[in-house]
């Protein structure tokens, strides 16, 4: 999602977004735009939840390998 210079919502279709520059420019629209919810906040929300139910899905051995292969990993051991 495109952003303006300081954090408005921008909308991604470049003709809607070249209107509104044009609409804030002439003034015919206010400077500051938000989007309708707080995108970031509810992608990292979704995110959160999906972890924890795969993890409570996983048996107790599975999911003690899947930590020593990601340490395995990032560690290099």
């Amino acid at each position: 999602m495109p952003y303006g210079p300081q954090g408005q919502w921008r909308p991604a279709d470049p003709g809607a977004r070249a209107r509104l520059v044009c609409d804030i420019a002439t003034g015919e629209s206010p400077e500051v735009y938000g989007p309708p919810e707080d995108r970031k906040l509810k992608a990292a929300e979704q995110a959160a939840k999906g972890g924890r139910a795969r993890a409570a899905k996983l048996a107790p051995v599975r999911r003690r390998a899947i930590a020593a292969d990601a340490a395995g990993a990032r560690w290099g051991s």
